[in-house]
């Protein structure tokens, strides 16, 4: 059955390929290589993350946060993945290094979810990349696969990517896969690097999720206005 006229679905699928990169439903055992990801790009994360603290580069902190996790996927309010960059070739990783024994789908670089927090007909996609492996395009790669994925999901009729006016390098994202910008709006400063004005990119192809183009997700229309 073509994609554009499958049944929207109440959850999404636990794995999905995203280019680089493949998209992995998170779980207890990537608790461990998340923190040590967390711990050294706190850094980079603190001015746009209000989690971003030390606390959360405790594998007891993160363990804790997968259990939340799962506790969205299940209920539906929410969906979290690892980023997994595929091996170019075999390898083998130390156990400390990632907690896993080496993940065999490639290197963890970061995380992005699905959620369920703006209008009931809404998903809003949110990210993060760790320091050491920014400026590959792998936020990017990661946010065009899950885009129709999102809009698949039952009652949905938009995506949305949510970000301070200060956070350049995460608005760049939305604005190279053709988000448009729908407003800013002001907010409640949460992170250090926050000016409290935030923009809200939207992907509402026309005629709902049936007018997205499935096969690649969002690749490039005109956004509207600037603003990672």
């Amino acid at each position: 059955m073509p994609a554009s006229l499958a049944r929207p679905s109440a959850t999404p699928p636990e794995r999905v390929a995203a280019g680089p990169l493949v998209l992995r439903r998170v779980e207890a055992g990537d608790a461990a290589v998340i923190a040590a990801a967390v711990g050294a790009s706190l850094e980079h994360l603190r001015p746009w993350m209000a989690w971003a603290t030390p606390e959360a580069s405790d594998v007891r902190i993160q363990l804790l946060r997968v259990a939340e996790a799962d506790e969205l996927w299940e209920t539906g309010a929410g969906f979290i993945y690892v980023m997994i960059a595929r091996h170019s070739a075999p390898a083998r990783t130390p156990v400390a290094a990632t907690g896993r024994g080496g993940d065999p789908d490639g290197e963890f670089v970061g995380t992005i979810g699905m959620h369920r927090r703006a209008a009931d007909d809404a998903v809003e996609i949110g990210y993060w990349i760790a320091s050491a492996k920014t400026r590959r395009g792998y936020a990017t790669a990661a946010a065009r696969a899950l885009t129709p994925v999102a809009l698949d999901l039952s009652g949905t009729r938009r995506v949305e990517i949510h970000c301070d006016v200060a956070n350049t390098a995460s608005a760049a994202i939305p604005r190279k896969l053709g988000y448009r910008l729908d407003r800013v709006e002001a907010h409640e400063r949460e992170a250090p690097g926050e000016r409290g004005r935030r923009m809200i990119w939207v992907w509402d192809p026309p005629g709902g999720a049936a007018g997205a183009e499935w096969s690649t997700g969002p690749t490039g229309r005109a956004a509207r206005a600037s603003a990672r």
